[in-house]
């Protein structure tokens, strides 16, 4: 419902806010018209009348365009009120048009002008029951109220674009920091996983040159390792896939090498010792690499969160293993502290973003009894 002249974004077209206040001026402008004309009438011809008529509508027509040319608009509207009533409402909108949009120079000219016509039109219909003087400084009153109602409407305006402004720019930051965090997080998964590879392909190595330098071992040694050497090969192709879905331009930090799925019992005990109330029911284990590695980090993220917000909440890690791995981290509500002021949620953004790239889906809020779940849902091939 904002202005069509408040959408900066390229063709902006009219709103509907912009049809309601055209039809709202229309229809008061031609009533204003007829309650000035009236008291007029009998002093027209019967042409006078129709000519003051067709001025009025002519006038109120011409609002249409105020938007594009608000002083051209003003002074076509506001001087034929000089002599014709029913062309007072289009006046009285022609001159807060300008108040709003106009310059200070174009209001000034346009005022003059509207003292002048508030002058002229009680000598041209004089009213017996009114002397001259109060109908020209009713007509001033007038003047000077359009003039401050539409100054007024005009800072309220550069308020609503300002916080317009302010909305859009604060967006577009939240949109940035948000891409930084995925980007942040694709690298350090690139990195763990090239550490990964790294040694896959040196197992590689090493088992092809025992055979180079031990071509008279036992068959079944030559067997064995040739083996060993199809799915250490098998295993470094899957993993260079994966690297190369979600390498990027640039390249992050080389991290030492990271935990899987069966590492989560050593990660639990370590927050138990860090003394942290944690209940566990692991049952999964092995599964795929990066599958392994993501559940390890939901696992990670949760308890990290819990002992930075809630660190006496018990906290229960679930993890189990069907048609999909669910990895499910709760803080119970009844040690739930206030969120620290450390942080700005990327913990959570960068998670999401590996749990999408692992072909899974992750979620987090309160559930009905206001504990805090963390959990996602990850593909299992055991």
């Amino acid at each position: 419902m904002l202005p069509g002249g408040l959408l900066s974004e390229p063709g902006a077209k009219r709103t509907a806010r912009d049809w309601i206040v055209d039809v709202s001026m229309t229809v008061i402008a031609l009533a204003v018209g007829l309650l000035a004309f009236a008291p007029t009438e009998d002093q027209h011809s019967d042409f006078g009348a129709f000519a003051d008529l067709v001025v009025g509508v002519a006038t109120v027509i011409a609002l249409w365009w105020r938007r594009r040319w608000p002083f051209a608009i003003g002074l076509v509207t506001l001087v034929p009120g000089a002599l014709s009533g029913f062309a007072a409402g289009a006046g009285l909108f022609g001159l807060f048009n300008v108040a709003l949009r106009g310059t200070r120079r174009q209001l000034l000219v346009l005022a003059a002008v509207a003292f002048v016509v508030a002058a002229v039109y009680p000598l041209v219909y004089p009213d017996e029951d009114l002397p001259y003087f109060i109908n020209l400084a009713l007509g001033a009153l007038i003047t000077a109220l359009v003039i401050s109602w539409g100054l007024f409407t005009r800072t309220q305006r550069d308020l609503l674009l300002s916080s317009h402004e302010r909305a859009r720019q604060l967006e577009a930051e939240q949109r940035a920091h948000v891409e930084q965090a995925r980007e942040a997080e694709r690298r350090r998964i690139a990195g763990e996983m090239h550490d990964v590879l790294a040694h896959r392909l040196s197992l590689l190595s090493v088992h092809a040159g025992a055979l180079e330098f031990r071509p008279d071992a036992p068959p079944e040694e030559i067997a064995e390792a040739a083996a060993v050497i199809r799915q250490t090969a098998r295993d470094a192709l899957g993993d260079l896939r994966e690297v190369i879905g979600v390498l990027r331009s640039g390249a992050g930090e080389v991290a030492p090498p990271q935990p899987t799925l069966d590492e989560l019992p050593a990660l639990i005990e370590q927050s138990r010792a860090a003394g942290m109330n944690v209940r566990s029911r692991i049952e999964a284990s092995g599964g795929d690499s990066m599958v392994g590695r993501t559940a390890y980090r939901v696992v990670q993220e949760g308890l990290t969160n819990a002992r930075k917000h809630a660190p006496a909440a018990a906290v229960e890690v679930t993890v189990t293993a069907g048609d999909e791995l669910l990895v499910e981290v709760v803080s119970r509500r009844s040690a739930i502290t206030a969120p620290s002021s450390e942080g700005t949620g990327t913990g959570l953004i960068g998670l999401a973003e590996r749990v999408e790239l692992a072909g899974g889906e992750l979620s987090h809020g309160r559930n009905e009894r206001g504990d805090f779940v963390l959990r996602a849902t990850l593909p299992w091939n055991a």
